[in-house]
């Protein structure tokens, strides 16, 4: 029903990945074909191109559902539906973030001061009309060249900065680079083409397939704890007991309580000690799939 478009290079790995977890594998014939399917009946076709191309292949019909990142959305200036974002990057599920980086030994210190700038101010980027909106906005001039890869290596002789993409700023940094300014934050959204999106049945299986991605990404940051614990002592065991909601209580046959409850993932490490601490016993840590609300 659907013709599904992914991205390639950065986000490609984590793509596939979310996507097999979401029971949703893409398959295809070698890890460098452009061409995959996903054996379900909403995904009629699966192309896998450069993220910069998706969004404007998206509002121009070709593709019905696609990845990308919203920094290409908004470079692109693409006309298309986003039906919600997914929490992930290229390693992490921290947003990406859209920079502005000068020499670590330069004199500006805001975005602004870059209109003091004698002569025209050289900018390098893979984001050209993104970068030339935030610098028209501060009333910069500049030559902003495109720049095919490298970027950060370009200060000082081809360029006086650069906009760049970066999760942690550690490669820039490692470039002798000081991020001046971010002039966007990007998560991975998933975009629609606007005739499809309003096509009665298209629109449904677009939910479908976003609520199976979206519950994987949030399972992934929580586990399930199940245990048990004497009647005396259950208020104090739930009382330490972080949840989504409350947790499941169940009266077991010989005395006592079974509990079970989902918490983040970050706190198991602590909260499992702390129970027994406090009387719980055979206490289960299990990995969840999908969490759907």
């Amino acid at each position: 029903m659907l013709r599904l478009v992914l991205p390639k290079g950065s986000l490609e790995r984590a793509t596939l990945d979310l996507f097999a977890a979401a029971d949703l594998a893409v398959a295809r014939a070698s890890e460098v074909d452009y061409r995959a399917t996903i054996a379900d009946p909403r995904v009629a076709e699966v192309r896998i191109l450069r993220p910069q191309e998706i969004p404007v292949y998206v509002e121009e019909g070709l593709f019905d559902l696609g990845i990308t990142g919203h920094d290409w959305v908004v470079e692109r200036g693409s006309d298309v539906v986003v039906l919600g974002t997914l929490n992930y990057s290229k390693s992490t599920s921290n947003p990406m973030k859209v920079v502005l980086a000068v020499a670590q030994d330069s004199p500006w210190k805001t975005l602004s001061d870059l209109s003091d700038h004698d002569g025209l101010l050289r900018v390098s980027t893979e984001y050209p009309e993104l970068t030339r909106r935030a610098l028209e906005a501060h009333g910069i001039e500049a030559d902003i060249a495109l720049s095919y890869g490298a970027t950060e290596a370009k200060v000082p002789e081809i360029a006086d900065c650069v906009v760049d993409i970066t999760e942690t700023g550690r490669a820039l940094s490692a470039a002798g680079l000081r991020i001046l300014d971010t002039l966007l934050l990007s998560q991975t959204e998933v975009i629609a083409n606007r005739a499809a999106s309003e096509d009665k049945d298209k629109r449904h299986a677009m939910g479908q397939l976003f609520t199976l991605l979206q519950g994987t990404l949030e399972a992934r940051e929580k586990v399930l704890v199940k245990l048990n614990v004497p009647s005396e002592r259950l208020d104090e065991v739930v009382g330490v007991l972080p949840s989504l909601r409350s947790p499941t209580i169940s009266e077991l046959s010989g005395g006592g309580y079974a509990v079970e409850t989902v918490i983040p993932k970050s706190e198991i490490n602590t909260l499992i000690p702390a129970l027994k601490d406090h009387g719980a016993t055979d206490i289960l840590e299990l990995a969840l799939s999908k969490i759907v609300h």
